[in-house]
């Protein structure tokens, strides 16, 4: 095996007050140091009414302007179809490691069983393992990289993308029309039916000294817009007025993160929030994000029907892999 899988690491490390010192962070990045520890500003949670939605456009408006990360209840998703996706998604971490490296990332793909996804200052890694694989469309779709153990896994992962499309389109429609636009106006500025939706399984096993080390470290995501299932184990934690504050876990919420292709399109009017994921001590985290973004060659830049001598666009216009490549090297747009 060429790389050491996370999960190998934590189960040598058990029991131990130490980790491997790549783990290690900077000191102005060690979540023992940067943490705020006091009242904590809650994020906003938008009750979408069982997936109808009055009176959720407001509410979703004013979290994406102020906030670019807020929770949503009442989303229409079963509690059961949540409950499956994150049982499969448990069980294959609990394969034997030869089962998972069948599924191991390839030079380039960004699919598949990995433990290192981009380029990091001075050589560090995340505590994490994950697998990605697109669930929508079915042009993107690539059943190699999907696991056939636990044997429901497709199944399960199919039924749950039916109804994450629902609750996917109803935000970008109301985030349109807080705009002043057409309720389509964003799902065709992104690419309509060719709008991809990318899985990530992230497993963040238990660390020996979450004080110093991060499951994923701080960053905006890429893509439009970010749909998460969380498990209730805490960790996800998000910057604001100069401090990482922890993200409560609300049962059977879904995370809501503003990617850096609403905020472009947006002209900066929606945010895309910066946040970054820490770790347990006792337990293992997993979340389920569902990244939306843009097909690759995409051209994405400010809303024309946005900008005015008073509103310039804030940002270029570039295709969307053009983007991808920059942020995930590290290089400027």
């Amino acid at each position: 095996m060429e790389v050491e899988r996370v999960q190998a690491i934590s189960s040598l490390a058990f029991g131990l007050d130490t980790i491997p010192p790549e783990f290690v962070r900077l000191e102005e990045e060690q979540p023992g140091m940067t943490t705020f520890h006091g009242p904590v500003p809650e994020i906003p949670v938008a009750d979408l009414g069982g997936g109808k939605g009055e009176g959720a456009m407001e509410a979703v408006v004013k979290a994406a302007e102020e906030w670019g990360i807020f929770q949503v209840v009442n989303h229409g998703i079963p509690a059961k179809a949540v409950k499956e996706l994150q049982r499969v998604g448990s069980e294959f971490f609990e394969l034997p490691q030869a089962e998972k490296e069948k599924y191991a990332m390839k030079e380039g793909k960004i699919e598949g069983y990995g433990t290192k996804l981009q380029k990091e200052v001075k050589g560090k890694k995340a505590w994490v393992d994950f697998l990605f694989h697109n669930v929508w469309p079915p042009a993107s779709i690539d059943l190699a990289v999907w696991p056939e153990n636990p044997p429901e896994y497709r199944k399960v992962n199919e039924e749950y993308t039916q109804h994450l499309l629902i609750v996917a389109e109803n935000l970008m429609k109301w985030l349109s029309e807080g705009l002043g636009l057409e309720g389509h106006a964003l799902r065709m500025a992104l690419g309509g039916d060719e709008l991809e939706y990318l899985l990530k399984i992230n497993y963040y096993p238990p660390c020996p000294r979450p004080d110093l080390a991060l499951g994923v470290v701080a960053h905006t995501d890429l893509s439009a817009i970010t749909i998460l299932v969380p498990n209730e184990v805490p960790g996800l934690q998000f910057f604001r007025d100069g401090c990482w504050f922890d993200v409560k876990y609300v049962p059977n919420a879904l995370i809501i993160h503003i990617g850096d292709q609403i905020e472009i399109l947006s002209n900066g009017r929606y945010k895309s929030v910066l946040h970054r994921t820490t770790v347990s001590k006792e337990k293992t985290r997993m979340s389920w994000p569902v990244f939306i973004a843009p097909p690759p060659e995409k051209i994405i830049g400010p809303l024309s029907e946005l900008l005015n001598d008073k509103n310039p666009a804030k940002f270029k216009s570039k295709k969307f892999k053009d983007y991808q490549y920059c942020k995930i090297n590290k290089l400027p747009q």
